[in-house]
C-alpha cells in the first residue's frame, strides 16, 4: 500500500489526531484493492450497522454481529475508507461510518 491522496475537511477521531495540519483535519486515504468481500463490508457500513470495537487494530460488528473477516476490517479502517463515527477509548464499541473515501469507493 501506498500514500494516494489527503482529502481535507473530514472529522478525524483522536487516534488520528496527529494528522491535523494547521487546525484542519485530514483524512489519509490509502491506495488499496477492493475485493467483493471488501465492497460488501464497505455497503453495510454505509447502511448504519456497523460498530467497531476501537483499537489499535479496530474490530467490526454487523448487525451485532462479529464480522467473520477482520483482517478486511483491519485493512479498511488502515486505508481510510471505515472510520469510528465519534471518539472513544480503546476497548469501547462506537458507531463505524464509511468515509467520503470509502463512498467513493463504493462507485468506482
Amino acid at each position: 500500500m501506498f500514500l494516494n491522496s489527503v482529502a481535507a475537511r473530514s472529522t478525524i477521531p483522536s487516534p488520528w489526531s496527529d494528522l491535523l495540519n494547521g487546525g484542519i483535519a485530514m483524512e489519509l486515504v490509502v491506495d488499496v484493492e477492493l475485493t467483493v468481500r471488501d465492497r460488501a463490508i464497505l455497503r453495510e457500513v454505509a447502511h448504519g450497522r456497523a460498530e467497531l470495537v476501537w483499537g489499535s487494530e479496530p474490530d467490526l460488528y454487523l448487525d451485532g454481529r462479529f464480522c467473520c473477516d477482520q483482517n478486511a476490517v483491519h485493512r479498511l479502517v488502515r486505508a481510510g475508507l471505515i472510520a469510528p463515527a465519534v471518539e472513544g477509548t480503546v476497548g469501547q464499541r462506537i458507531p463505524a461510518v464509511i468515509t467520503t473515501a470509502g463512498r467513493l469507493e463504493l462507485v468506482a
